[in-house]
């Protein structure tokens, strides 16, 4: 090999696993921004034809921050609303410390200080408390930076995506054809991943916690948005959460809801996973179902929540790659000779 070329791709090398270091600790971030950016690119090239790409980058993020956060509050304040409700429910039931100490020492002859022992595991925990303030703050820094990271990245993708796929088609020592087909392949992966489990796992995640609330269980909300996480993992899905608001129900008190949600749960909900999620993944993606339980396991495992929907992507692009080298080879090594 010519040495300049040696020193030209060594350098390429290094700088590539250093700006791999530098990124990794904001990787979900990095990963998020990519993402929202794909959905809303589309977007972005209607508006621009009424407004600045600056104006229209700027207001894509206020729709994708809204759009994130308001789900998120609507979350939290119904998660909020059940531990005070637990807690006044707790309080109302009146449990008397004296009793407690009485039955105890009924049994076992021993004398009992309750609050005594409260008080002091209370100092305790205080001290702990205190400790563990420290990296909760930090933690919340960090997160706070890496959300500002990827609003900025989003905006800039957003805002100069011309000119980054301008640049990306120069840089990829391929035929342009070679490109299109490689670009219409990953296309059809990405969508796929979107829409067959995305956009599925949000519908099913929905009409899975209608029945919650109809049913009356405690916290739908919070056990809706659990559902649309767990929906997007094969042979998983919402069965666990559903299965267990059925055996709640039943006891309690409450056989006949029981019933009502399971075969809602069986046939509604399943509906929507047994329709659209094939439907999807055979028209976009065109990948195994096994292909794509590996891609959404191994990713989670190796770039946490993100990889729920990059991992299939990966594994469909490496197909897609391997497809239009082994139709292409012969045609690369004529294009280099000539």
């Amino acid at each position: 090999m010519n040495p300049r070329k040696g020193f030209l791709l060594t350098l390429v090398a290094v700088l590539f696993a250093l700006s791999g270091v530098l990124i990794q600790p904001f990787l979900q971030y990095v990963l998020g921004a990519v993402l929202l950016a794909y959905l809303l690119y589309p977007l972005q090239l209607r508006f621009e034809e009424h407004a600045s790409s600056m104006v229209t980058a700027f207001s894509l993020v206020v729709l994708a921050v809204v759009g994130f956060v308001a789900p998120l509050v609507v979350v939290i304040g119904a998660v909020a609303d059940s531990a005070e409700r637990t807690l006044r429910k707790f309080e109302t039931n009146g449990i008397q410390l004296g009793g407690i100490e009485s039955r105890v020492e009924e049994l076992t002859g021993q004398e009992i200080d309750i609050l005594g022992e409260l008080v002091g595991s209370g100092r305790e925990l205080g001290t702990v408390v205190f400790d563990m303030s420290i990296d909760a703050f930090e933690t919340i820094t960090f997160h706070l930076i890496g959300a500002a990271l990827g609003l900025f990245l989003l905006y800039y993708l957003l805002k100069d995506g011309d000119d980054l796929l301008d640049w990306i088609t120069q840089m990829v020592p391929l035929p342009a054809d070679i490109q299109r087909d490689l670009h219409s392949e990953i296309n059809g992966v990405m969508w796929g991943g979107l829409f067959g489990h995305v956009f599925v796992a949000l519908v099913q995640g929905v009409v899975a916690g209608i029945g919650f609330a109809v049913a009356g269980v405690p916290n739908a909300v919070f056990w809706t948005a659990v559902m649309i996480v767990l929906a997007m993992v094969p042979l998983v899905g919402t069965i666990p959460i559903w299965g267990g608001a059925v055996g709640y129900l039943y006891l309690t008190g409450k056989p006949a809801f029981a019933v009502g949600l399971f075969v809602y749960s069986v046939i509604i909900v399943g509906l929507t996973d047994d329709y659209l999620r094939p439907f999807a993944v055979n028209r976009y993606a065109k990948l195994n179902p096994a292909v794509i339980l590996l891609g959404i396991l191994g990713g989670g495992y190796a770039f946490g929540v993100m990889g729920l929907f990059f991992g299939p992507v990966v594994l469909g692009a490496l197909k897609a790659t391997l497809r239009v080298s082994s139709e292409n080879w012969s045609r690369l090594d004529e294009n280099e000779a000539g």
